[in-house]
């Protein structure tokens, strides 16, 4: 059944809760709760399960919306996605969108143990599949929303065609104008946006730098650099160009970030997730900035 989830919600938090204790993570989700964001966006890598975090969230929490920001689809069989998703779906009807990607070919292989596949086509065999998988639990009244980690054009096609919408990670807003002219109108667009509310731009950038440099290492991230005019000089070294920081980390001021979000809003985007940094380098994320661009 369709979801009562209808929308989004405009801003959203994209939030690694690996630097957090239990009860920072409680907390951290009431105060953004309280403070207007619509949703808090989990990434999977190597650290906390993101999905059995959100029911944990979910529970202490009364409106908040819980996204994978992405969930690896390497990492569990069709069956268990299904499994995962009536299950979340039934305890938190209109409070959760499953959020799916192929992750990055190192991880998948070197990591996971896993024969990479054309992304593509493997993610195709995944929504596709997901209504036949089998389930034998209660069935919620609504099905979750479901979005798929989406840069280039045929993946972003894929989105349009078979899911909610995308969740493009490490774009700018020209990368969100492009993205909405290939999804059309309806489906949901939800970028995530790098902000440092830090006014030093010696300070910031290399901040930023210090963030990017893993992602920076990544062929997909890459590649979708490229299409947008960046080259290699850019990374080199796996060194962000000062060009490529301002373009992929939102720094300054309130008004300066909020610029850059206006930014994709304008290009198109439904949501925004933002991931805020902290100036003072700590991992956990800045409440500070974030109390700064609230909703509320």
């Amino acid at each position: 059944m369709s979801s009562p989830l209808e929308h989004p919600g405009t801003l959203g938090v994209w939030a690694t809760p690996d630097g957090m204790s239990a009860a920072e993570c409680v907390g951290f989700a009431k105060t953004i709760e309280d403070l207007g964001y619509s949703a808090w966006w989990l990434p999977e890598a190597v650290g906390r399960d993101p999905l059995a975090l959100i029911g944990y969230l979910g529970a202490q929490t009364n409106r908040l919306i819980f996204s994978t920001g992405i969930a690896n689809i390497y990492a569990r069989d069709l069956h268990l996605i299904k499994s995962i998703h009536q299950t979340i779906s039934e305890f938190l009807p209109g409070r959760f969108i499953l959020g799916l990607g192929v992750s990055h070919p190192h991880l998948v292989t070197r990591l996971r143990g896993h024969e990479w596949e054309k992304p593509v086509a493997k993610m195709r065999s995944v929504l596709q599949g997901l209504p036949d998988a089998l389930y034998h639990g209660p069935r919620p009244e609504f099905d979750a929303p479901i979005v798929i980690a989406a840069l280039r054009p045929l993946m972003l096609k894929l989105a349009a065609e078979e899911c909610r919408g995308a969740h493009p990670y490490l774009v700018t807003p020209e990368h969100t104008k492009i993205a909405r002219g290939i999804l059309g109108t309806g489906p949901w667009l939800c970028p995530e946006q790098m902000v440092i509310h830090e006014t030093d731009a010696t300070t910031a950038r290399e901040l930023a730098r210090r963030h990017l440099k893993v992602y920076l290492r990544a062929p997909n991230y890459q590649n979708n650099l490229l299409e947008l005019g960046f080259t290699a000089d850019d990374w080199q070294d796996w060194n962000a160009s000062d060009g490529l920081v301002d373009a992929l980390v939102a720094w300054g001021d309130r008004d300066a970030i909020q610029q850059r979000i206006q930014g994709h809003w304008d290009a198109g985007a439904d949501h925004v997730a933002i991931q805020a940094f902290r100036p003072d380098g700590s991992p956990k994320p800045d409440l500070e900035a974030l109390k700064a661009l609230a909703p509320a």
